[in-house]
């Protein structure tokens, strides 16, 4: 045969490399640090990305309630969660939100930008969101990244 033979090559368990990566959320705008964050979990940004397989980073965030929101999104927005029991439908506001649980607010908007499925779970597992600065992957030593030099 006197043709090039190409293939393509897939990642997978063995052949993927995970790095650590610290990002500091502080003045940042929500749905933009989400977006990002969701981008490295994927693994987007690196040249051998599968679709099918976490190949992505470990991403952890610090100083979460120092995140901004645009506009009249802080007192407009409305998160809704449901209890499980009848007439359980609860909403709150991105105020009280961070009053509650500053971290949670980061993680929901992450989440919401990873697939539906259960690689989407698989990857939320792989983010530590913190308030503060913080965190105790000091071990794991995250490189610390600028969000705003990635390219989504």
């Amino acid at each position: 045969m006197n043709t090039l033979s190409y293939k393509t090559i897939h990642a997978n368990k063995s052949t993927i490399n995970k790095e650590w990566l610290l990002i500091d959320a502080s003045g940042e705008i929500l749905g933009r640090l989400a977006s990002r964050v969701a981008y490295l979990l994927r693994g987007k940004h690196k040249p051998d990305f599968t679709p099918h397989v976490d190949c992505g980073a470990n991403v952890i965030i610090i100083n979460a309630e120092k995140v901004t929101l645009t506009g009249k999104k802080l007192t407009d927005k409305e998160y809704v969660r449901h209890t499980g029991y009848p007439s359980g439908q609860r909403f709150s506001t991105p105020v009280e939100l961070l009053k509650k649980k500053p971290a949670s607010l980061v993680e929901e908007a992450v989440r919401g930008m990873l697939p539906k499925n259960r690689l989407g779970k698989q990857l939320f597992r792989n983010l530590y969101v913190y308030v503060g600065s913080e965190h105790k992957h000091q071990a794991q030593q995250p490189k610390q990244i600028d969000i705003n030099t990635i390219k989504s």
